[in-house]
């Protein structure tokens, strides 16, 4: 996943996690009652065995579309061959930093740099894998999120730790200061390289999203459906995203009271 939003989410924290990226914040600290709206996104995303069949699903897809690019030769063989990868909920994991909101009960859900400080984050299902196969044969690795700059050596340290392949100043490429979304860095990166595949669990981690209202979103997607499983890599996350920010139209300064009311607003339900 360009995250632009930070809300509370309906499901989760609304973080945005790749989507750290914005000049102003809602109030913070909700309701008691709202880190309780948490609970079953993040419980769905640490033990559901579906949760884990579609990473695993999302990576062995991405695993025979590169071998079906590289084998038919279907990439400018004049620049380097190269994927693009987010980085938090598709190769990291930190669900237990949002499950920690719901578990205490209290805390700020709008501040990431403790935990990624900590670089306590574990692999998702299959990108080690993936990732080590890929490297294997040559491809180049970028790992584009929107952390921050400022935490590039936690983030790195992080990978690392985990084994990641690439996972080096090069390869990281994290959010500059007053940038918006991801489209600068992977258009630097396709200067050099022919991207052939790219992962994320956002649709701001691919071209064409950022911005549009929720359904602008799902209009986009409808539209480039050929894309998704064969460029495209999606993984699960209904913890936090864009998706809920375009719900309220990235208007980061609601009250709790309206982000309540604006999640209902949107629900489709059966008349009694």
């Amino acid at each position: 996943m360009k995250k632009i939003s930070i809300w509370f989410p309906a499901a989760v924290i609304i973080l945005i996690l790749s989507s750290l990226t914005v000049s102003a914040e809602p109030a913070k600290n909700p309701p008691l009652h709202l880190y309780e709206q948490n609970t079953m996104s993040i419980l769905w995303f640490q033990n559901a065995g579906e949760a884990k069949a579609l990473y695993y699903q999302g990576y062995n897809i991405g695993k025979l579309r590169l071998d079906e690019i590289l084998r038919k030769k279907q990439y400018n063989r004049s620049l380097k061959p190269a994927i693009v990868l987010d980085i938090d909920e598709t190769v990291l994991d930190n669900s237990p930093y949002q499950a920690s909101f719901v578990v205490n009960r209290n805390g700020d859900p709008f501040n990431w740099s403790n935990w990624f400080d900590r670089a306590e984050a574990k692999l998702l299902p299959g990108a080690l894998e993936f990732l080590q196969y890929a490297d294997a044969k040559g491809i180049e690795i970028y790992y584009i999120s929107n952390r921050k700059e400022t935490q590039k050596a936690a983030t790195i340290k992080n990978l690392q730790h985990v084994g990641a392949p690439q996972a080096d100043a090069r390869h990281v490429l994290l959010q500059q200061e007053n940038e918006n979304g991801k489209e600068t860095r992977r258009r630097h990166v396709a200067k050099t390289h022919d991207i052939l595949l790219l992962f994320g669990d956002n649709l701001g981690d691919f071209s064409g999203f950022d911005g549009l209202t929720d359904t602008g979103r799902v209009d986009t997607v409808n539209k480039m459906k050929e894309e998704f499983g064969k460029k495209l890599i999606v993984f699960p996350n209904p913890m936090y995203g864009d998706w809920e920010g375009a719900i309220y139209d990235f208007d980061m300064k609601k009250s709790w009271k309206d982000i309540e009311r604006i999640r209902k607003e949107h629900l489709n339900s059966i008349e009694p």
